[in-house]
């Protein structure tokens, strides 16, 4: 993993390009883009060791703006070409910049086997439950019943839920935070930064022309109290503008409780690991307001060997027994043939 280096110090507009910034006004994008700009430069590693890849959507506009490599790439795919570019390039910061509907529909399967896999790259998952550059359709993640321009009547549909997927593909880091929680967006995306595997981080991002106040519970400073809860590993799960309320597990199944009622104490209450059984951790990632308050901030963090890693180790063992080899003695093969123009004798 690239290092920080001790002779240079970097700002905010070391990793801010020329380009002007083109989203909607008032869009969460912003946000998003000015937590990710300060992260890096606190974290002192040159520009030129990352590289930001995305696929196509509002988000995927986001390489275009950061002073740093990076690639505009296809539908989708940007995942596929993430994979492709940190393999051969091991000691990059990979980041990979994309939307609900990229990452989650056209790109569903190349996402799915990149966590699985667990490359060493950084996803940020821009999902505002709806397809925003394209103007208006629904998306994978768009509610049950939500009527857009392709849904007249409202969609048939039942969400896509992105921790949960990211979960069921073995994913070493599972994240969540809201665009407009700066202070929590920059520490989601830092202990990103420092995971060593793939990173997955949902982005409750807004998108206020087609589908605005869709995560006002969560983004609202006076209603996210009582509709948001920060999970921090080790502490008991305690939510409320009152800190009056918890989280406690019956049996098998979640529970809101109020501190105080029924003999409940602080003590009763679940308490955050994120090294935890899966089954508890999909629980917890599916919790959504208003019956339960949605859960932000690092879900799951665990170590596991990565693809990169181990796809690299062996290409050197097999160098070591085999030697570097000859492409062109591969490509011609044990039998070759000269095709002429039929002159020779």
């Amino acid at each position: 993993m690239t290092t920080a280096t001790e002779d240079r110090k970097f700002t905010v507009a070391d990793f801010a390009s020329n380009q002007d910034v083109r989203w909607c006004p008032g869009c969460g994008d912003y946000s998003v883009l000015a937590a990710v700009k300060k992260v890096l430069a606190d974290e002192g590693i040159p520009p030129e060791q990352y590289a930001f890849i995305s696929g196509i959507g509002c988000s995927s506009r986001f390489p275009y703006y950061m002073d740093t490599y990076g690639m505009h790439s296809i539908h989708g795919r940007a995942t596929a070409v993430a994979t492709g570019f940190k393999i051969m390039r091991p000691d990059m910061q990979t980041w990979i910049i994309t939307g609900d509907g990229d990452a989650l529909s056209i790109g569903g399967n190349h996402t799915i086997h990149l966590i699985r896999r667990n490359l060493d790259v950084k996803i940020l998952l821009f999902n505002n439950e709806i397809y925003g550059l394209t103007k208006g359709q629904y998306s994978p993640t768009s509610p049950f019943g939500k009527v857009t321009k392709s849904t007249p009547y409202g969609s048939v549909d039942e969400p896509l839920h992105p921790l949960s997927m990211a979960l069921a593909a073995s994913a070493s880091f599972v994240g969540r935070t809201v665009d407009m929680h700066p202070k929590h967006l920059m520490e989601v995306i830092r202990r990103a930064h420092h995971h060593k595997g793939t990173a997955f981080v949902e982005i409750y991002q807004n998108c206020n022309i087609f589908n605005d106040g869709a995560f006002n519970h969560a983004q609202d400073r006076k209603l996210r109290p009582d509709n948001v809860i920060e999970l921090e590993d080790g502490k008991p799960m305690i939510f409320g503008s009152k800190q009056d309320k918890g989280i406690v597990l019956d049996g098998q199944t979640l529970k809101v409780v109020t501190l105080g009622e029924n003999g409940v104490t602080a003590d009763d209450l679940l308490v955050h690991d994120e090294k935890a059984d899966l089954s508890i951790h999909f629980r917890i990632a599916r919790m959504r307001s208003p019956e339960f308050p949605d859960a932000i901030g690092v879900l799951r963090a665990v170590e596991r060997d990565t693809y990169d890693g181990m796809i690299n180790r062996q290409i050197e063992t097999v160098i070591a027994k085999r030697g570097p080899g000859d492409l062109q003695k591969l490509i011609t093969g044990r039998s070759t043939w000269v095709v002429g123009n039929g002159d020779e004798d």
